[in-house]
């Protein structure tokens, strides 16, 4: 089929991936986990959480800046998650 006649996608958007990138002992990072857990629970979202001390290139690239959210591996937030915010950005 030529790709001038194909039709738009139009079915469910694929799911994002959300990701909390954090330290242990770190205060920011236990208040940005409640608001990206309850939001996520909310929109049935999946979400992970990274150790940036068990990972030496992420470590490298947000030590400064963590907590961090990524939503499909690009940079969303970081030091506070605004839930409103988070929400918008994941199609809600």
């Amino acid at each position: 089929m030529s790709p001038l006649l194909r039709r738009p996608h139009r079915g469910p958007e694929p799911p994002h991936t959300v990701t909390l990138l954090a330290k242990p002992g770190c205060h920011l990072c236990d208040d940005a986990r409640k608001v990206v857990a309850t939001v996520c629970e909310d929109l049935r979202t999946e979400w992970e959480e990274k150790d940036i001390t068990q990972d030496e290139a992420l470590n490298a690239a947000y030590w400064e800046q963590i907590p961090v959210v990524l939503i499909d591996g690009a940079q969303h937030t970081f030091w506070r998650v605004d839930p409103d915010r988070l929400r918008r950005a994941l199609g809600a």
